[in-house]
C-alpha cells in the first residue's frame, strides 16, 4: 500500500515541474510580446570645425545719442503749440511761440537807439577828420573810441539781444525727431528754467549695459549685438558695440554702450536684453542636445558601427544653441545629436531624417 502511495506522489511531482515550465514559458512569451525590443531612432551630424559665435546676455537701457530739452528764453504767455507727444517734426518745423508783443516792442526800441547811436558816433567821428563811410581807414583805436563815446556799443549789443529774444519766441526743432515729455499748456506763461520738451532722434538710439568684470576680454569695439525690447520679446534690432568705459565700478562692472538701428517702436529708456556675438573662429562645435550629463559628467554619443558610442568630453564656450568641444572629440567624429538622452553605451540605434 505505502509502495502504491510514494509512486502516486513521485508521479504527481512530475505532473507539478512540467506545469511550472510550461507556466513560466507562456510569462516569456507574454512579456515578449508586451515589450518587444527597439532600435533607438537617433538624428547625427559629422563634426567638422566651424567658425563660433560666443554670445554673452546683458540687460539694459536704450538711450537717444541726439535729444534736445527745449526751452524758451523769456518768461512770457504761451501763444501757440503747433506738436503734441510722439508727434514727427521736421528740421526747422515750428514746436510753441510766445505773445511777441513785448518782444517787438523792445526790438523795434533798440533799433531806433542804435541807428541814433550811429548818427553819434558819426558826429564823433567828423570830429576827427573822418567819415563814417570811411570806417575803413579810421585806426582801430580811434574807432574803437568813438564807438564808445557815442553809445554805439552798447546800442548795438542792446539790439541784438532784444533781436535774439525776438527770434526765440518761437521754438523751432534743430533737427528731424519726435517730440516727448510737453506737459505744458497755451496761454500760461512759460518757464525758463524748466525744458518746454524733449525732441528725440528715434534713428540714433543706442543701448547702455553692463558686463563683468571678466567678461572684458569677450568683447571688443565693433562686435555685433541683437537688442530685444522687454516690451516686445518677438522684435529684434541689429546694432554693433561703439563704446567700452575703461573703468570697473565697485560692483565689478564695466558700462558699455552699442549702437543699433532705428524704429518707431523704440523708446527713449526701454528696458532691453542685448546679446553680444563675437566670432571666436574656427572650433568643434556641438548643439546643446548632443550632450548629456551621466553621473554628473558631461557625456556625448557617437555613432559607431549602428551602435551609440559613450564618449565622456569637456565643453568650453557655450552660446543659446551650442557648446565647444576641447576634449574628448575629434573632426570626423559622428555625433548622435537626438533621441539620446535614454542611450546606454553600444545600444544599437537607427538613422531618421531631421
Amino acid at each position: 500500500m505505502r509502495k502504491y502511495c510514494l509512486v502516486e506522489m513521485i508521479a504527481l511531482l512530475f505532473v507539478c515541474v512540467a506545469c511550472g515550465k510550461e507556466e513560466k514559458a507562456m510569462k516569456e512569451e507574454t512579456v515578449n510580446a508586451v515589450l518587444p525590443a527597439e532600435t533607438n531612432e537617433v538624428t547625427v551630424m559629422k563634426l567638422e570645425e566651424t567658425d563660433f559665435h560666443h554670445e554673452l546676455i546683458s540687460n539694459g537701457k536704450l538711450e537717444a545719442r541726439r535729444q534736445a530739452d527745449m526751452r524758451f528764453e523769456t518768461a512770457e504767455p504761451i501763444a501757440h503749440i503747433y506738436v503734441k507727444n510722439g508727434e514727427r517734426v521736421r528740421k526747422g518745423e515750428r514746436i510753441a511761440s510766445l505773445a511777441s508783443f513785448r518782444l517787438e516792442n523792445q526790438r523795434a526800441s533798440a533799433l531806433d537807439a542804435l541807428e541814433k547811436a550811429k548818427l553819434e558816433l558819426q558826429d564823433v567821428l567828423i570830429g576827427q577828420g573822418y567819415m563814417l563811410k570811411d570806417s575803413a581807414r579810421v585806426p582801430a583805436d580811434v574807432l574803437r573810441l568813438a564807438q564808445i563815446q557815442s553809445g554805439y556799443e552798447q546800442a548795438r549789443t542792446t539790439y541784438e539781444l532784444a533781436d535774439y529774444e525776438w527770434r526765440r519766441a518761437t521754438l523751432t526743432a534743430p533737427f528731424e525727431g519726435i517730440i516727448a515729455n510737453l506737459t505744458q499748456k497755451e496761454y500760461n506763461v512759460a518757464s525758463t528754467s524748466e525744458a518746454f520738451c524733449t525732441l528725440i532722434d528715434p534713428q540714433s538710439m543706442e543701448a547702455r549695459f553692463t558686463i563683468l568684470e571678466n567678461e572684458l576680454p569677450l568683447i571688443r569695439e565693433g562686435d555685433r549685438v541683437v537688442v530685444y525690447p522687454f516690451a516686445a520679446s518677438e522684435e529684434k534690432v541689429n546694432g554693433h558695440i561703439t563704446e567700452i568705459n575703461p573703468r570697473v565700478d565697485e560692483n565689478g562692472m564695466i558700462q558699455v554702450k552699442a549702437a543699433i538701428e532705428g524704429t518707431n517702436r523704440l523708446f527713449d529708456g526701454m528696458n532691453v536684453q542685448v546679446s553680444v556675438h563675437r566670432s571666436l573662429g574656427k572650433q568643434l562645435v556641438v548643439p546643446k542636445e548632443a550632450v548629456v550629463l551621466r553621473s554628473g559628467k558631461q557625456v556625448v554619443f557617437t555613432l559607431v558601427d549602428n551602435k551609440a558610442n559613450w564618449v565622456y568630453v569637456h565643453t568650453g564656450l557655450e552660446n543659446a544653441t551650442s557648446y565647444t568641444i576641447t576634449e574628448g572629440l575629434k573632426a570626423g567624429d559622428v555625433v548622435i545629436t537626438s533621441g539620446n538622452i535614454n542611450l546606454a553605451h553600444e545600444a544599437p540605434v537607427r538613422l531618421i531624417e531631421k
